[in-house]
């Protein structure tokens, strides 16, 4: 029996519950997973949603009908099954998620051994096409559950290792956690820095963990959300502001004047902090937003590498080039020495150790470069026909263009301004951001101009 199971994206798994997913897939996909990868050891971890537990009992369930040992994580966060794939030196790893989705999604995050990605072109597809048809292999004894929580002591070992905790100064953090997952993670690195003598403070704002979000869905990307996170911040006088977001492997950050600090903007600071800790490092970022970061990597003496969206891309892109550092506009920041892999808490902690490092609150570490080159933030596009749309915008503009590149979607850099647009890889969407070299009048001119195109 084969049917199609619309679960499957490009990189994981999500869809609607009950509709896309259910326990009965979950299972399904598990046992799929470990058939495709011959795993014998898989981490699974879990999300705080209401869905999660009892769909990461189907996974657990699917492993084991495999023969896999469960290394059961519970409660964490996407990163830490990242990490105790690498560290337990397990076959692959299973986070069940829907990170920032809404309610009534769930899915699932999944990387092979090292915490490598799933190829998009072969293995998914392999694991999608034994889900469907259920030609599994018969029962294989063996499969158990351990327990593997007591892996968080060394997750937060290794996040500490990327900061000089002699480097700190006194810093008061609003940390937001929107009711997710980040909540019991995060306590455990406070105390490690509590414990090592590191002089921060931290006020905690929708800390506990609460899978009904009473405050809203933990996405601070979006504009609606950011002031829970400014007014908290500016209530406790903090010098700076972070939000996560469900599965805490973003992390999200205000000035300490409440104001939001768009992700390129972020991606060239920790360059510069990687550039600093390792002379000539390469840095990988996206294509969608990149002046700021060519401009940082450029002037702290790095070498700046362009690669497709998409954390598949980016990680193998850090795998392929050796690069210290990688990281999206979209607050995915990726570490060579993390298993290649985005995390939201390390972050935070390099943006602690440069503000302690320069005695200067963060507005002052982004000003020249907020200046220098302004961007329009990314714009999203309902179109009925998404290569047409873009054919319209090349027919405009291109042939003004000096350069072109063609990475991800449509790149155009005309001297002064810059755009790239480009189809979403996980929504039927097409996403435009716009930046100019410190012409914001262009920025708007442009977004103006191409929105009536696509109208």
């Amino acid at each position: 029996m084969t049917d199609s199971l619309t679960c499957f994206k490009a990189y994981d798994i999500r869809g609607r519950l009950g509709i896309d997913l259910d326990e009965a897939i979950a299972r399904r996909i598990a046992r799929a997973f470990a058939e495709t990868l011959g795993a014998r050891r898989v981490v699974l971890g879990r999300d705080i949603r209401a869905s999660s537990e009892t769909l990461a009992a189907a996974v657990a369930e699917g492993l084991m009908q495999a023969g896999v040992e469960v290394l059961d994580l519970g409660l964490s966060g996407t990163e830490e099954m990242y990490f105790a794939t690498g560290h337990l030196g397990a076959d692959g790893g299973i986070c069940v998620t829907a990170s920032h989705n809404p309610m009534d999604y769930n899915g699932m995050k999944m990387v092979q051994a090292g915490a490598a990605p799933l190829d998009p072109a072969t293995t998914m597809p392999a694991i999608r096409r034994l889900a469907e048809t259920q030609a599994f292999a018969p029962a294989r004894d063996g499969g158990r559950i351990s327990d593997a929580t007591a892996t968080r002591a060394a997750y937060v070992d290794r996040v500490l290792s990327f900061v000089d905790l002699a480097a700190l100064r006194p810093l008061h953090i609003l940390v937001n956690c929107g009711n997710g997952a980040a909540g019991p993670t995060f306590d455990a690195i406070a105390a490690a820095l509590h414990a090592r003598g590191a002089p921060l403070t931290f006020t905690r704002h929708h800390h506990t963990p609460d899978g009904t979000f009473p405050n809203g869905i933990p996405n601070p990307l979006l504009p609606e959300n950011q002031p829970a996170t400014a007014d908290a911040l500016r209530a406790a006088r903090a010098d700076l502001g972070v939000a996560f977001d469900g599965d805490f492997d973003r992390c999200f950050f205000f000035d300490e004047a409440g104001q939001f600090v768009p992700g390129e903007y972020v991606v060239g600071l920790l360059a510069e902090v990687f550039c600093a800790k390792e002379p000539g490092a390469t840095i990988i970022h996206d294509p969608r937003v990149i002046l700021a970061t060519q401009a940082a990597v450029a002037r702290a003496g790095g070498r700046a590498v362009m690669a497709r969206t998409g954390h598949a891309f980016l990680k193998q892109a850090l795998r392929d080039t050796g690069a210290v550092y990688g990281g999206e506009m979209s607050a995915h920041h990726y570490f060579r020495d993390f298993y290649a892999c985005d995390s939201g808490m390390i972050p935070w902690l390099l943006v602690a150790e440069l503000m302690g490092r320069s005695g200067q609150p963060l507005s002052a570490l982004l000003a020249d470069r907020r200046a220098a080159f302004p961007s329009s933030g990314e714009i999203n596009f309902r179109v009925p026909d998404v290569p047409a749309a873009i054919a319209r915008i090349e027919a405009r503009y291109a042939r003004q263009a000096e350069t072109r590149d063609d990475t991800d979607g449509l790149s155009l850099d005309f001297g002064t301004w810059r755009l790239n647009l480009r189809a979403s890889n996980t929504e039927p969407l097409l996403r435009l951001n716009v930046e100019s070299r410190a012409r914001p009048d262009l920025v708007e001119q442009a977004v103006a101009g191409i929105t009536a195109l696509l109208a």
